[in-house]
């Protein structure tokens, strides 16, 4: 009765004590939160790898594809018909190597 009687009279500090509980949990939990901030800061540090790697790839890409368009490469020509097509000359000896 008396712990009634102590919140009855001390409404604002019942108040204040339930407000700090809801900004302590949402500050720690909750779609915005601490827990919310490192997993998207996690995502987004993953997504900067992929960045990475797609741009590496990109580029290699663009080198091989500047070696066939107009200055043509014959050496890298050669090189990818041997290494596609399986393809030697009659004095050639192919060894495959895994």
């Amino acid at each position: 009765m008396k712990l009634f009687i102590f919140f009855k009279t001390k409404k604002l500090l019942l108040l204040n004590i339930l407000l700090t509980f809801y900004i302590a949990t949402n500050l720690i939990g909750g779609e915005r939160g601490l827990i919310s901030f490192y997993e998207k800061e996690r995502i987004y540090d993953d997504l900067i790898q992929k960045e990475k790697k797609l741009s590496k790839k990109l580029t290699e890409f663009e080198n091989k594809n500047k070696l066939l368009t107009s200055n043509l490469n014959l050496d890298y020509i050669d090189t990818i018909y041997r290494e596609k097509l399986k393809f030697g000359k009659k004095d050639e000896i192919i060894i495959k190597l895994k």
